[in-house]
């Protein structure tokens, strides 16, 4: 007769109830759910299976698989977010704003790089106009503002009063035309015009502004530090800065200063200047853009190409390494490891993934050709990583849980165009429809960007008499400043490498290619239950 098996108590060995050692013991809570081994069984899948197609032939998005938790003995706040962009290039945000006219213009660049990320200007306007934008970039500095307030001599008090209801502030130069670069002839400040009476607010401000010979001024190559002594030694709100000439280049607000002081983590340059990037195509009149650019201080180029895998772009990456040596390159864009190759043989220093995930993007649907997004990173990633080349994954970005996952899948950094399109920072002016405040966001391939020559070369398209449109042109909801929503993206990054069990962007790649790091697919009941759902109604706030 085969005897019944039970637990030692002591041994955690099996014992048979009919054993000279006694009585059948009472099983424990946990004998019941464990078994007798205790054992962990292996949960989930690494990466690699997850994109090996053993589970069926399809690709993944971000929404088919989520990250199975891991095991947290550190605060969030602890996570390391430093990542690279380019081989030479790291940022200590993983964020980039995309090329695109309705999102990446200085205002964006110079708010990305203060937060730790970069902003790439888009190249869909005149070779002196990207220039510019660059050149406004790295004339920025912390607490320096280069385009502020400025009135010319005729203008009034009332209209300094106006400036102030509307702006905030009442500290205002006065050049003599009117302009940044004009001589500085004085500065009216809210001190000069707070107790006048209405019947003279239609004086001209030379009336009561305090004149030039008199006004305290810094130099351009004033640091901050030494301008913020000097104002405080001088008691002083605004300092006007100037060259030998007397005339205004820049002006320091104390408040400014102050604010300077928040963003220790900014992407800078070796001069301490902000880090900007720009797009080029792939043809001979870019090589004269890129000139211009490199002039203005560009840190970074990216070759703008639907599809980056042409002898276009290979002969492009080559002219500018042999021209360039210092500029770091990012070619793209590609979904494929053969296509990463042939750029990284060229000599790219970095890649950009994607191919029709973008939300405004209709490739997949026009072209057939492309790729689902998680699949085209995670393939790209692991092939670019064997040879010390950092990736970009651009595309399909519609929240910050993405983002990690894309990150989780190897990318280096996240380039982002819809999510950053509703902002401030954004080009372009806010307009009410239905009740929502919403800003306009078209995709480079679409036609109305496409009368502009940089996104016809973009998409092979400049010589068609009829053009294909592989993006459409929409509207994004209005998502405040990227003061704001960037620092709530990180913060939600970091939540999320704490839930995985890694306090680093390194320790997250390393632990994905090692199989620590374990995913799960989504089946569409699964993606259901992982959103907001049972509901009459709700109000979805992310901050």
């Amino acid at each position: 007769m085969t005897a019944t098996i039970t637990m030692s108590s002591s041994s955690r060995e099996p014992t048979p109830i009919n054993s000279p050692r006694g009585q059948r013991r009472k099983l424990r809570g946990s004998d019941l759910i464990t078994g007798p081994l205790e054992y962990v069984p292996e949960d989930g899948f690494s990466a690699q299976q997850l994109f090996s197609h053993q589970f069926g032939v399809a690709g993944l998005t971000y929404d088919d698989f989520l990250i199975l938790p891991g095991f947290i003995d550190f605060v969030a706040d602890e996570v390391n977010l430093q990542s690279p962009l380019t081989k030479k290039i790291s940022l200590t945000a993983p964020l980039v704003s995309s090329p695109m006219d309705t999102v990446t213009e200085s205002s964006m660049a110079i708010a990305m790089a203060l937060l730790g990320g970069i902003g790439i200007i888009h190249h869909n306007c005149s070779i002196e106009a990207q220039a510019a934008e660059v050149l406004r970039v790295k004339r920025s500095k912390h607490g320096f503002i280069n385009d502020p307030v400025v009135m010319s001599p005729s203008q009034t008090i009332r209209e300094v009063l106006e400036i102030k209801s509307q702006r905030g502030f009442g500290g205002v130069p006065i050049t003599e035309t009117g302009e940044i670069g004009g001589k500085l002839l004085g500065v009216v400040t809210s001190r000069d015009i707070d107790y006048l009476e209405e019947e003279d607010w239609d004086k001209t401000v030379t009336e009561v502004m305090t004149p030039g010979d008199k006004l305290i001024t810094g130099t351009s190559e004033m640091s901050l530090s030494d301008a913020y002594k000097l104002m405080q030694d001088s008691r002083k709100g605004k300092l006007p800065i100037v060259n030998d000439e007397f005339e205004l280049t820049a002006l320091i607000s104390r408040s400014d200063l102050k604010k300077s002081r928040e963003f220790p983590d900014a992407s800078k340059d070796e001069q301490g200047r902000l880090l900007v990037g720009a797009s080029v195509g792939t043809r001979e009149q870019d090589r004269v853009r890129l000139a211009a650019l490199v002039e203005a201080g560009l840190d970074v180029v990216v070759l703008d190409s639907s599809q980056g895998n042409s002898c276009f772009q290979i002969e492009m990456i080559q002219f500018i390494k042999e021209t360039y040596p210092d500029l770091e390159v990012i070619g793209g864009n590609v979904v494929t490891a053969a296509q990463a190759k042939n750029l990284i043989d060229a000599g790219a220093d970095g890649l950009r993934i994607g191919m029709g995930s973008g939300s405004i993007c209709i490739t997949q649907e026009v072209m057939a050709v492309g790729r689902p997004q998680a699949t085209a990173v995670y393939k790209v990633c692991e092939y670019a990583r064997r040879f010390g080349v950092p990736c970009i994954a651009d595309g399909g970005i519609r929240n910050v849980g993405h983002i990690t996952k894309a990150l989780a899948l190897g990318a280096s950094c996240v380039m982002m165009g819809s999510l950053l399109a509703g902002t401030n920072e954004a080009p372009g002016e806010y307009f009410f429809q239905d009740g929502l405040r919403l800003k306009k966001y078209r995709g480079m391939g679409s036609l109305s960007a496409m009368e502009k020559d940089g996104s016809r070369h973009r998409y092979f398209s400049e010589s068609d008499k009829v053009r294909v449109a592989q993006g459409v042109t929409g509207t994004v909801v209005d998502r405040g400043s990227i003061m704001k929503f960037v620092p709530y993206l990180l913060a939600g990054i970091r939540h999320g490498c704490q839930d995985i069990g890694c306090i680093s962007l390194v320790r997250l790649r390393a632990s994905m290619y090692n199989g620590e790091v374990r995913f799960e697919g989504r089946s569409h009941a699964a993606q259901y239950e992982g959103g907001v759902h049972g509901l009459h109604s709700f109000e979805k706030r992310y901050y």
